[in-house]
């Protein structure tokens, strides 16, 4: 591989003094032999020009483009290996001009670039009054969020945040600019908003419909902190389940509950609340003020009215904070600040590698099949033991109900999976590399017992993007990212449309182009 003349961004060959640094990504402690994630070539273009040249010069060679935006994926698919190329657009399009807030009328939207974070996003978002649903990982990046659904705390209230997207800006596989919508090319937005990790081109920006503060008068927002008690562990997935089981709970409540291992900074979960916990819990930041964190479970809880007539059953809140450690009291703020609270501001759960598991499932009936006590024992199994070589960091986010907008967008012009789904389960396992066996046989289990005609959490095997696990060959795991074999023969033609050539098919985690 040799670089690439006439740009004007930065070029990083495996040789260069500084490639390790922007080499590695999320899933490198993990995934950087399995999945070569290992790139000949690594470029962060400057321009659009810049982009162009890259993508013919990959056509014009036989490469591959794999496309970074923040590399946050689990499974490292925003990487690629010796014989093609990464292209890194965290710090591309950074101009005022690739954020921009507009009214028209009762509307509001902003055109983002790529190269910002979710972090950087919401605060922009809260200096206008205005909020959409989105992640809670700081350095999440846009771009890779919207093509993978933007699942987060207003999941059930508001959807995802790709169920915002009006308008896509893509650079294409001949180096032409284009701009997509449902209405101009539905085939090809229906392909690019979920239907596949890998690209169809190279999205450079996109324009949301955001939602207005004044709008959403009268919301409120929880965020409790528990220390770990298998005990309180059990009440609180049971008030999760018991909400995830209920057809017809009200949208204007979201629930996600955190499980964490001692150690975790709990301090980035808080979102400001720092210097507060050091005046409640002084003892925990020890004699050289170095906060050593005990077991925790983190408690976000949200509600936001619709209708002036509107009222919140104070219930939900006061069933979450009993025996709180520490909370924030149930607060009135509006929903650009509350979503700027459910931001986590760390980067990483533990540095250490990992065996990630994220499943959905649609089940209704999670109470009665003792998915409570089954998932509080698999947790107690990693969490108890203090010398195991093992940190747990879960999360469990209720999504369904005939009322939720996750569910209710569906059919919405884009290809995000598994719509009909109540719950979200992320229950990952990091580890001592000594101790990577154990962590492959605990979350092996998980699998047996929750996931399959007899599971415990869903009866059928339902992945997400984002979250990807096991095999990295998509083409012979499709049935668990996609509903049905049309769905992804349709997703099929669209990769033969958008990619002819296979230069955003940089590694086997990529739809397969149809014949």
């Amino acid at each position: 591989m040799a670089t690439i003349a006439g740009l004007s961004g930065n070029q990083f060959l495996p040789s260069s003094k500084d490639y390790s640094e922007w080499q590695w990504q999320y899933a490198t402690s993990t995934h950087e032999v399995d999945h070569d994630m290992n790139p000949g070539l690594i470029v962060q273009p400057h321009t659009k020009e810049d982009i162009k040249k890259v993508i013919l010069y990959a056509k014009a060679h036989d490469k591959a483009i794999a496309i970074r935006t923040g590399g946050h994926q689990y499974s490292g698919a925003s990487s690629t290996g010796p014989n093609n190329i990464q292209l890194d657009l965290r710090s591309t399009f950074r101009a005022p001009a690739d954020l921009v807030y507009v009214e028209k009328g009762t509307r509001s939207f902003v055109r983002a670039s790529v190269s910002h974070s979710l972090g950087e996003f919401n605060a922009y978002l809260g200096k206008h009054h205005v909020f959409v649903p989105h992640g809670q990982c700081t350095q999440v990046h846009v771009g890779g969020h919207a093509q993978t659904g933007g699942y987060g705390q207003l999941g059930r209230s508001f959807g995802l945040f790709g169920d915002y997207i009006r308008t896509l800006e893509i650079i294409d596989h001949n180096g032409e600019e284009k701009e997509i919508t449902r209405a101009s090319d539905p085939e090809l937005f229906y392909a690019w908003l979920g239907g596949s990790p890998g690209n169809l081109g190279v999205l450079t920006h996109f324009l949301l419909e955001v939602n207005r503060d004044s709008d959403y008068v009268g919301s409120l927002g929880l965020r409790a902190v528990h220390l770990y008690d298998t005990a309180k562990l059990r009440k609180l997935l049971g008030h999760l389940a018991e909400m995830s089981d209920d057809e017809n709970f009200p949208r204007n409540y979201d629930l996600c509950i955190s499980v964490l291992s001692a150690s975790f900074d709990i301090l980035g979960l808080l979102g400001g609340l720092d210097e507060k916990m050091k005046e409640e819990h002084p003892e925990i930041f020890g004699h050289d003020g170095n906060p050593v964190w005990p077991r925790m479970i983190v408690v976000y809880a949200q509600y936001v009215p619709f209708t002036p007539a509107d009222k919140p059953d104070m219930n939900f809140f006061e069933q979450l904070k009993t025996g709180c450690f520490f909370q924030s009291e149930v607060e009135k703020k509006p929903m650009s600040q509350l979503t700027s609270q459910w931001i986590f501001r760390n980067t990483r759960e533990f540095d250490l590698p990992y065996v990630k598991r994220t499943y959905v499932t649609k089940s209704k009936t999670l109470v009665k099949d003792g998915w409570v006590d089954w998932v509080v024992g698999r947790m107690d199994e990693i969490v108890e033991p203090s010398t195991n070589g093992q940190w747990l960091s879960a999360q469990l986010q209720c999504f369904g109900g005939k009322n939720s907008m996750f569910t209710r967008n569906a059919n919405n012009g884009t290809s995000y999976s598994w719509r009909d789904s109540t719950m979200c389960m992320t229950i990952d396992n990091f580890h001592k590399p000594e101790k990577k066996a154990e962590a492959e046989a605990w979350e092996a289990k998980n699998d047996a017992e929750a996931i399959g005609p007899q599971g415990i959490f869903s009866k059928e095997d339902r992945r997400v993007l984002w979250g990807s696990y096991g095999s990295f060959d998509l083409d012979s795991v499709w049935e668990t990212y996609y509903e049905d074999r049309p769905k992804y023969e349709r997703l099929m033609r669209a990769r033969k449309m958008a990619d002819p050539n296979g230069t955003f098919t940089p590694n086997t985690f990529c739809v397969k182009r149809a014949e």
